[in-house]
């Protein structure tokens, strides 16, 4: 095939996942390059800035609360993916290992659970959270609950402890392994994957959260987390686009970075969750 051809063939098969390609990606560059703008210049049609202003980074970070903010969104996003995959996995392991009476009708009942929307029951958590235990204005009535596992989470594991062979955990329990220690010494470091994309999907949802701090923590700003503290700075700086700008990949970067490292667990966890079950 001429070289001209091979150019037209690629162009041909790749035009549409170049095109969803720069869908995504443009935005982002749009969000970089206005954050390293100067204010006067973020207000006109340039796209590239003519003195690159790294030093708006620094001015968010100086801006009161944004330090704080942080704090509270780390806490939220680590604090609760912890707890999920430690309250999920005992659970998910039991509904792939054990046969139990009533173990279909339990399995039912967590996915039930993942088709429940957080609307539904918002108000009622609300009044336990606030009129019983009177913890509003604060983020443990979103952290708490998430040591009590996650249909979702359970549920994704459970698929993915289903694909490892049941040899294995009949050669630890002949080696006199017990199920607490065949959990933690045979299946988890096979379940990496699985455990890796359940907790980044917490972790992502933790931490781009805006329904749950807006409910319990808005009264306080103290409690306030990125999601919900981003909505305040832009409105306190809704003419300084170069600073909401670089605010708002502030708020981004974490979550590409470290889907960026843990995109090769994230993957393989979710496509073998589906292989068997």
């Amino acid at each position: 095939m001429a070289p001209r051809k091979r150019l037209l063939h690629w162009i041909a098969v790749h035009a549409l996942g170049v095109a969803a390609a720069l869908f995504f990606v443009l935005p982002f560059v749009f969000v970089g390059l206005t954050s390293l703008m100067s204010d006067e210049q973020a207000l006109t049609r340039d796209l590239v800035p003519d003195t690159w202003e790294w030093g708006n980074y620094a001015a968010v970070f100086r801006v009161e609360g944004f330090a704080l903010w942080w704090r509270n969104t780390l806490l939220y996003a680590g604090l609760g993916t912890v707890l999920t995959v430690v309250s999920s996995v005992p659970v998910a392991y039991a509904l792939a290992r054990f046969r139990f009476r009533g173990r279909r009708l339990v399995l039912m009942l967590v996915v039930a659970m993942m088709m429940l929307p957080p609307q539904v029951v918002v108000i009622p958590m609300y009044l336990f959270w606030a009129k019983q235990l009177d913890l509003s204005g604060s983020l443990w009535p979103l952290i708490v609950p998430m040591a009590f596992g996650d249909a979702f989470s359970i549920f994704l594991l459970r698929q993915f402890l289903l694909t490892i062979p049941d040899e294995y955990l009949d050669a630890a329990r002949v080696d006199g392994c017990g199920e607490l220690r065949t959990l933690l010494r045979v299946v988890l470091p096979m379940a990496r994957p699985g455990v890796a994309a359940v907790a980044l999907f917490q972790f992502f949802y933790a931490w781009n959260d805006y329904f749950g701090p807006q409910i319990y923590a808005s009264e306080n700003p103290a409690a306030w987390t990125l999601s919900y503290g981003l909505e305040s700075f832009k409105g306190a700086h809704h003419t300084d686009w170069n600073l909401t700008m670089a605010a708002t990949v502030l708020v981004m970067a974490p979550v590409v970075v470290v889907f960026f490292f843990a995109q090769k667990a994230f993957v393989e966890g979710v496509t073998l969750t589906g292989v068997k079950g």
